[in-house]
C-alpha cells in the first residue's frame, strides 16, 4: 500500500446560499431553534461548514408544506409532460454547479475527486432526463375489459406525500433516484439528508428554486435520528423511501407498518464474488480489490465475501493483496490517490472494531487492518483481506462498510452457491467465469437483486434493489417509478372498446 506523502487543499470553498435555514414551502426559512450541526471534512477533519439542524416543529412545517402542495397545488394535477419539463431543467441547472456537487460528495464521504467529477452527471443528468422521458412511454393509463365486459382503465396516480431519507455514502444520487420519479409521478418530497452529509440537499434545493418548482413540491431539512422518526411517524407523510443500513431500515419499515404507509427499503450487503475454476486470479483481483477505491468500500453492493475453489484459495489471498500493496491510500483530492479515507471516525472505529472480530475469530489477517503510519488526520485505513474466513463467522456475515474483504473456500461449483447465498443478505453478486452460459445457469440461483458476470455490475438504469434483509422495492428505471403510484381501477357503464 502506498500513501502519499502530503496532503491537498480542495479546490475552493462550496457557498451555499442559506446554511442556516430550511428549504420549505417554495422558501428559506427560519429554523424553530437555533441549532446547529458542524460538516466535518473526513480527509482532515475539519470543519467545512455550519448548517441548521431541525427539530419537530420544522418537521412539522415540512409536511404541512407538501401535504398543501399536493392536496391543493396545482402539481398532482399538471401533466406528466408538464412535470417533465421542470426534471429537465433541475438537469439542465445541475450543469451550472455540477462541480459543487462532486465537490461536496468527496469532502463529506469521502469519495475521489475524480469519481465524484466524472460520475456525479451521470446520476444526477440521468435520473432527471430518463424519468422526464417516461412521461410519454410509461402507461400512466391502461385500458382493460372488466369482467361483465365494460370498459375499465388502471389509472396509475401519484401515492402522496414523500419522506426521502438520504444516507451518507451517496447523497447525490439517492436525492436524483428518489426525488425524479417522485416528481414525474406528481408527489411533493420532503428531503431528510444525513447530519454527516447535508449539503448536496441544500445545493438541490438551490435547484429547484432556481426553476421554480411550484411551493411545497421540494422541501429540505436536515435532522438527526430522533427528529427523524419523527417524520416516518408523521400521519400527514404517505410513503417513505429511505436508503440505509437494516437496522435501521427495520425500525422504519414497523413504523411505516404501524400505520400502513407506503415505503421502499433500499438496505445492507455482504455481496458475494464467486470465483469460478475457469477464471484468472489476477483478473478478479484487479476487478474487486479496484472497487474497493469507489467510497473505500462504504457501499452496500460492495464484492467483500470472495468465495473461490479450496485449492485456489491461498493465490487469490496473494493476488488481491498484491493489487492493495499497488493501491495509493490519501487525500482524496489529490489525482494520484486510489483510495480516500472513511466518512467519519464513527465508521473507521467500526472498521477497526470488526477487524478486531475477525483475528479473534480466527481469520488471517492477511494485509491492512490498520491505519497508515504517515496519515495523522483524517478517516483512513488500509484496504484489508482476511484469508480462511469461516463464512459462519461475523466479518463473513455482517456488513462491515469499509474496506474489507473476506476470502472463503469452496470445496466445488455447488458449494459455493450455497456459501453465496448463506447470509441474510441478497442486494447484489458475481460470478467469475468465462463461460457466459455456466455464469447464467449459476446466476439464477443466486438470491441477488443484482448479479454481475466479472465485475460489480449494478445499474439504477435498469433497477436496482435487494431481496431477504437488503430491503424491498427498487430504485431505478420503471421499477422505480411505480412505487410512488398507486393503481386506481375504474369500471365505466359502457360495453368495452366502445
Amino acid at each position: 500500500m502506498n500513501t502519499p506523502d502530503s496532503q491537498q487543499d480542495p479546490i475552493r470553498p462550496v457557498r451555499l446560499a442559506h446554511p442556516d435555514r430550511f428549504y420549505i414551502g417554495g422558501e428559506w426559512v427560519t429554523p424553530s431553534s437555533g441549532d446547529s450541526i458542524d460538516v466535518i471534512r473526513c480527509s482532515d477533519e475539519t470543519v467545512v461548514a455550519s448548517i441548521a439542524e431541525a427539530r419537530d416543529a420544522d418537521i412539522d412545517r415540512a409536511v404541512s408544506a407538501a401535504r398543501r402542495a399536493f392536496d391543493e397545488g396545482p402539481w398532482p394535477r399538471m401533466s406528466h409532460a408538464e412535470r417533465a419539463t421542470y426534471l429537465r431543467a433541475i438537469a439542465a441547472a445541475f450543469q451550472e454547479r455540477s462541480d459543487d456537487f462532486a465537490q461536496v460528495w468527496t469532502e463529506e464521504s469521502g469519495i475521489l475527486y475524480k469519481l465524484s467529477q466524472a460520475r456525479i452527471g451521470g446520476w444526477m443528468n440521468v435520473a432527471f432526463n430518463t424519468y422526464a422521458d417516461m412521461a410519454e412511454t410509461f402507461p400512466f393509463r391502461e385500458s382493460h375489459r372488466s369482467a361483465t365486459g365494460l370498459q375499465g382503465y388502471i389509472y396509475r396516480e401519484p401515492v402522496g406525500v414523500v419522506a426521502a431519507i438520504i444516507p451518507w455514502n451517496g447523497p447525490a444520487p439517492m436525492i436524483a433516484y428518489k426525488c425524479a420519479p417522485a416528481l414525474l409521478a406528481g408527489c411533493p418530497v420532503i428531503v431528510k439528508p444525513s447530519p454527516e452529509a447535508p449539503r448536496t440537499a441544500y445545493l438541490m434545493a438551490e435547484l429547484c428554486e432556481e426553476v421554480g418548482l411550484p411551493p411545497g413540491v421540494f422541501n429540505m431539512a436536515t435532522a438527526d435520528r430522533e427528529v427523524s422518526e419523527g417524520l416516518v411517524r408523521h400521519a400527514g407523510v404517505d410513503k417513505v423511501t429511505f436508503t440505509g443500513s437494516t437496522a435501521a431500515g427495520s425500525r422504519i419499515a414497523s413504523i411505516c407498518g404501524e400505520r400502513m404507509a407506503r415505503c421502499t427499503m433500499e438496505l445492507g450487503g455482504k455481496s458475494p464474488a464467486v470465483i469460478l475454476d475457469d477464471y484468472e486470479l489476477e483478473s478478479a483481483a484487479e476487478a474487486i480489490g479496484s472497487g474497493v477505491g469507489y467510497l473505500t468500500g462504504q457501499v452496500c453492493h460492495s464484492l467483500t465475501r470472495v468465495i473461490v475453489p479450496r485449492t485456489r484459495h491461498d493465490d487469490m489471498v496473494d493476488a488481491l493483496c498484491a493489487k492493495f500493496a499497488s493501491l495509493t491510500v490519501g487525500d482524496p483530492f489529490d489525482p494520484a490517490t486510489d483510495v480516500g479515507p472513511l466518512a467519519t471516525a464513527q465508521q473507521r472505529a467500526r472498521v477497526e472494531g470488526y477487524v478486531e472480530k475477525g483475528t479473534a475469530e480466527g481469520a488471517r489477517l492477511a494485509c491492512g487492518g490498520q491505519r497508515p503510519a504517515n496519515l495523522d488526520r483524517g478517516y483512513y485505513f488500509e484496504p484489508t483481506v482476511f484469508a480462511d474466513v469461516d463464512n459462519a463467522s461475523t466479518i463473513a456475515q455482517e456488513e462491515i462498510f469499509g474496506p474489507v474483504l473476506s476470502v472463503i473456500r469452496a470445496d466445488d461449483e455447488e458449494h459455493a452457491i450455497t456459501l453465496a447465498n448463506d447470509t441474510v443478505y441478497g442486494l447484489n453478486a458475481s460470478v467469475f467465469t468465462n463461460d457466459t452460459d455456466r455464469f447464467e445457469a449459476v446466476a439464477r440461483r443466486l438470491r441477488s437483486g443484482t448479479v454481475g458476470q466479472n465485475a460489480s455490475r449494478t445499474d439504477f438504469t435498469i433497477s436496482f434493489g435487494g431481496v431477504k434483509q437488503s430491503g424491498f422495492g427498487r430504485e431505478g428505471g420503471t421499477d422505480g417509478l411505480v412505487p410512488f403510484l398507486e393503481p386506481k381501477t375504474v369500471v365505466v357503464d359502457r360495453p368495452f372498446g366502445e
